[in-house]
């Protein structure tokens, strides 16, 4: 959804501070919304999501690949050049049959801005930070994703030395897939755990 700049009263109550602290400091000259502008795309469309998900799809692609992604995160993340600010440290954690992972920052909002891009406002508010260790499968069936009943649920928290990066089961009939056309399938809630990776040919379906 959109709204109009002059209306901050139908922005949720974090939008609005934000929007209320971006233009004090524009009207005193200390930021040019032009540059807030080019910083925003960048993490959304250049950095964002689109990075995890070449790091998921290689995995899935290349189980050598794989295996150095859960023995040692950062490296194999970096070899792929994705590094940077709040991706120093990582760790993947791979879904299974029998496990399912989620992510949550309880302490503030630790997120790897280099391979997931802006942490979406849900992350960052106090009700999935403190519902997703209480309730996890509760705050799952709130995303739209059940989990059978006799699936585990992994929580893990990011802090500011280590940050998480969810592997989504690979859908099946995705055999002999590019690792481009595998990417598509995966969203930046996958690689938080509270999504699935969509099916292939039906759009916003999870596996």
């Amino acid at each position: 959804m959109s709204h109009d700049h002059d209306h901050d009263n139908e922005l949720d109550p974090f939008a609005a501070r934000v929007r209320a602290l971006e233009t004090i400091l524009t009207q005193k000259g200390l930021i040019d919304p032009a540059a807030i502008d080019v910083i925003v795309d960048t993490y959304e469309t250049k950095i964002g999501p689109r990075n995890g998900a070449r790091v998921v799809a290689k995995a899935w692609r290349d189980p050598a690949y794989a295996d150095w992604l859960k023995r040692d995160a950062t490296a194999a993340i970096g070899s792929l050049s994705y590094t940077g600010r709040q991706g120093e440290h990582m760790q993947a954690v791979f879904n299974t049959q029998d496990t399912h992972n989620l992510v949550v920052c309880t302490l503030c909002s630790c997120y790897p801005w280099s391979v997931l891009g802006l942490p979406p406002v849900w992350y960052k508010a106090p009700p999935y930070r403190s519902r997703a260790v209480i309730d996890p499968r509760g705050v799952l069936e709130e995303f739209g994703l059940t989990l059978p009943a006799d699936k585990k649920i992994r929580v893990w928290d990011s802090t500011a030395e280590l940050r998480y990066l969810v592997v989504p089961m690979r859908p099946e009939g995705t055999e002999g897939w590019s690792e481009e056309r595998l990417a598509e399938l995966v969203s930046r809630d996958a690689m938080i755990g509270t999504g699935l990776a969509q099916r292939p040919g039906i759009e916003g379906q999870p596996a």
